[in-house]
């Protein structure tokens, strides 16, 4: 199987269960809390691994207690290859706030992943071969993401979250650009998630796919614009959803799988991962993904 090369962040979240998520000025008391290993590229990564793909995982971490709980986590995951880079900075952290109807916000300290140089992302992207993928999310510098795409000499999957910069200058290297909604609109201008679409594969991606929560996602490549339903289930806790999806996507593309086939498995697992607390918690087990 074709490997799957993850660079992106990991950090520790701590995850509270409020009853609705604050409005400006309010303060809510949370029914429970708990900490988990997080991080966009750290799930993803996970999700991957656990979906049968041989994975390669490349983050910055700090020089503190959380860098050893964020390890040991991954000590037990099927990942082919952990690289955590310490830098002199605390571990990243999140704050998760996920409400009794399911909906999430999201707050992150994100040092260690800025602190990621170009120097380093090129390194862990130069073993990209030619049949491999390389995974990217937001949450890296600009300077590293384009460093790492451009040195790549495989086909490369970029989830546009968290929007922190202009994607415009990556888009003509991704085989597949992973975004939501409201990133779509961000990024084109178009509140019609379909023209998003086509503005984006327009500018350069190979697919762009635009997942839509309970509508499912659609997606635009040179056969046109496609969609997909996904299947109804009790909503327990969105957050992690978009990354359970993009880990699976990408182990299945990795393996051979045609497109439309793997969306569709990314989606059961999102849909899975969505009746279950938390983001790393709901990730589903590799037998599920099977």
């Amino acid at each position: 199987m074709n490997r799957v090369f993850v660079l992106g962040n990991a950090g520790v979240d701590l995850v509270l269960a409020l009853p609705y998520l604050a409005r400006p000025g309010e303060t809510v008391v949370a029914s429970a809390g708990r900490r988990a290993p997080g991080g966009k590229g750290l799930n993803q990564a996970v999700a991957a691994a656990r979906a049968g793909g041989r994975v390669i995982f490349r983050a910055a971490v700090g020089e503190n207690p959380e860098a050893a709980f964020v390890a040991a986590a991954l000590s037990h995951e099927p990942l082919v290859e952990r690289q955590l880079l310490a830098k002199p900075y605390p571990t990243d952290q999140s704050i998760v706030m996920v409400a009794r109807d399911g909906e999430n916000s999201i707050v992150s300290l994100g040092g260690c992943a800025d602190a990621l140089t170009a120097d380093e992302a090129e390194a862990f992207a130069a073993a990209v071969g030619p049949a491999d993928w390389l995974l990217l999310q937001g949450n890296l510098s600009a300077v590293a993401t384009l460093a790492a795409i451009q040195v790549s000499r495989g086909r490369v999957m970029l989830n546009a979250a968290p929007l922190r910069w202009s994607v415009g200058p990556l888009l003509p290297y991704c085989a597949v650009l992973v975004v939501n909604r409201v990133e779509a609109e961000a990024i084109t201008g178009s509140t019609d998630p379909a023209e998003a679409a086509r503005r984006l594969q327009a500018q350069g991606c190979a697919v762009a796919l635009v997942t839509l929560g309970v509508e499912g996602c659609l997606w635009v490549d040179a056969d046109g614009l496609s969609r997909m339903p996904v299947a109804k289930v009790r909503l327990v806790d969105t957050s992690g959803a978009g990354d359970t999806f993009c880990g699976v996507l990408v182990a299945r593309l990795a393996e051979g799988t045609a497109l439309a086939p793997a969306v569709s498995a990314a989606q059961a697992a999102a849909a899975l991962s969505v009746s279950r607390h938390g983001a790393f918690d709901a990730i589903p087990a590799g037998d599920e993904l099977l």
